[in-house]
């Protein structure tokens, strides 16, 4: 294993600090600062359930914050968040500096840092990344921005432990020294249009990972990335042969070596062997021993909302891919089944349409249950390709899509939307799909 080459990080910006937007990240950087003897305090446009968790902190609910920023030196904004907001506008109009939990964290945390970003499998591929570490016997902790918030790993990990965290835009656009010694880009597709405005923004801050990066460093990008990427970081890549990690055939090769048969990856669908080669690359790159990487994907079944094989009834499978929240993800999903998909789609919209989801309804769908406020606009962008049903609500398309489904058939929760119209989040959304699905028959 290469040794650990973590550049100092820089100290933190002085306080006093005000922490804006208490959900998860939020409220974890608000208690790390307090638990630091900061002072510090924060506030939330609504209530959210995680801000009980910033014991001993003044939080102002409810609250847009701008009345708190008199006799504040930094403000510290949670990924979600938007840069709109009025008190981080007026915070950036007073010359207060304005930043992200991820960095916040990042300079808090001692040893070496991999960030994982992309439009999808930012999740399972971190996740693998961490199986694959705890393989060879090598201290390694995984956060994110959907899983454990950054900032909760601050003391509690040994310095020694490499540190995986995925890496949303909404946490990268909040960055300014955040330099990780791995980077990884999965992938690049139109996503979180609402916030960002243009792909090319989005784009933007996707790459933000590598802005930093010196040449100690490591970044591992997908074979067909063509445009470059900022810093300084040896390049690896991974898919097309000619990379590093590539398919040849049915094989897996490092470097030209066979690695294992692709077959051998437990995780199902193309999209996810890609997801594997990215983390065998990262890993590999880095001298983990091949055999714990190779031991890691032949276990590694996935993560929680994301094709998660929930129940079968009645010789129909039922799968939660309740993360596919765009339709990159949500194409994907489709894909790795056959003919027979019974689809359940809707949300709330991000931007942009849902014309790119047509050919693999076409070719894999019977049939497609439109849940939510996007219902209108996909019965629109996918007339003619199945039949499509307005349900309005998850438990009416399980039921009708259950009543249809024949044996041998799927059905496949794969939304291609944000859950915030009828959820509080796609986790919450995928756990109804699961009690829905394991209760019907």
């Amino acid at each position: 294993m290469s040794p650990t080459r973590a550049s100092p990080r820089p100290a933190l910006p002085p306080g006093p600090f005000l922490v804006v937007g208490l959900a998860r990240s939020g409220a974890a950087a608000a208690q790390l600062l307090h638990s630091r003897g900061e002072e510090v305090v924060g506030c939330d446009s609504g209530s959210p359930a995680e801000a009980a968790s910033a014991d001993g902190v003044e939080l102002h609910l409810r609250s847009d914050g701008r009345e708190l920023l008199d006799g504040v030196r930094t403000v510290v904004k949670s990924p979600g968040v938007p840069q709109e907001a009025p008190v981080i506008v007026a915070a950036r109009a007073a010359g207060l500096e304005v930043m992200g939990e991820l960095e916040l964290a990042w300079r808090l945390l001692p040893g070496d840092f991999v960030a994982v970003t992309g439009t999808n499998g930012k999740t399972t591929t971190a996740e693998l990344l961490g199986e694959i570490h705890r393989h060879a016997g090598l201290a390694v902790a995984v956060a994110g921005n959907v899983g454990t918030a950054l900032s909760s790993l601050v003391g509690s990990v040994p310095p020694e432990a490499m540190v995986i965290c995925e890496a949303s835009s909404f946490q990268l656009e909040d960055t300014s020294a955040f330099r990780p010694q791995a980077a990884v880009l999965l992938n690049l597709e139109e996503d979180h249009l609402d916030r960002h405005g243009t792909f090319e923004a989005y784009t933007e801050a996707k790459l933000r990972a590598f802005a930093n990066q010196g040449e100690g460093d490591l970044a591992v990008l997908p074979a067909h990335l063509r445009r470059p990427v900022p810093g300084a970081a040896r390049v690896i890549r991974f898919g097309e042969q000619g990379s590093e990690l590539s398919l040849r055939g049915e094989e897996l090769c490092w470097r030209g070596e066979p690695l294992m048969h692709a077959s051998e990856v437990r995780l199902r669908g193309a999209h996810n062997l890609q997801n594997a080669m990215a983390a065998a690359a990262t890993a590999l790159a880095r001298d983990v021993p091949q055999a714990a990487v190779v031991e890691a994907l032949r276990g590694f079944r996935g993560v929680p909302h994301r094709l998660e094989e929930v129940a079968e009834r009645a010789g129909v499978l039922y799968v939660n891919d309740s993360k596919a929240t765009n339709v990159a993800s949500a194409r994907v999903g489709i894909e790795s089944f056959g003919h027979g998909v019974h689809l359940i789609l809707g949300g709330r919209l991000k931007g942009g349409g849902f014309s790119g989801l047509r050919e693999p309804v076409a070719a894999h769908c019977r049939a497609c249950y439109l849940i939510g406020e996007a219902a209108e606009q996909m019965e629109a962008d996918l007339a003619g390709t199945v039949p499509l049903r307005r349900s309005a609500e998850l438990e009416r398309a399980v039921a009708a899509a259950s009543e249809a489904a024949e044996p041998g058939e799927v059905v496949l929760l794969s939304p291609a939307c944000a859950s915030y119209d009828q959820y509080v989040s796609f986790e919450e959304r995928g756990d109804h799909f699961r009690a829905l699905a394991r209760a019907e028959g």
